[in-house]
């Protein structure tokens, strides 16, 4: 049983954990991604997470991103009430951007956190 309490990461142990193999996932609104994303993200908006469950490996561990963390902590508390071992990235794609991790648009060009 995964415990209910959601383990915190910042921006470089979060990409750690990715380069590591764990599933990144961005729970920002479309207009966020669109503007720009971590290239290693899968993009499933907050609300209909439940809905896409089944695209969300529920093995190993999920790292949830959204603009500051609000929105990813729900995201890994329902996941991590799901079985998933879903972790928290604290201050979101701001943190990862402002540690100079990659942002980019879906065209591969330079992005922006909005």
């Amino acid at each position: 049983m995964i415990a209910a309490e959601v383990p915190q990461v910042d921006a470089s142990e979060g990409a750690k954990l990715v380069e590591e193999g764990a599933f990144l996932l961005d729970v920002r609104e479309p207009d966020e991604w669109l503007a720009g994303h971590a290239s290693a993200a899968t993009h499933i908006p907050l609300g209909t997470v439940p809905a896409q469950l089944s695209e969300i490996p529920t093995s190993g561990t999920v790292v949830a991103v959204c603009r500051a963390g609000g929105r990813s902590q729900k995201a890994a508390e329902f996941l991590r009430a799901q079985g998933v071992d879903a972790v928290n990235l604290v201050g979101g794609m701001r943190a990862w951007a402002e540690a100079g991790l990659d942002v980019v648009t879906d065209e591969g060009d330079p992005g922006s956190v909005i």
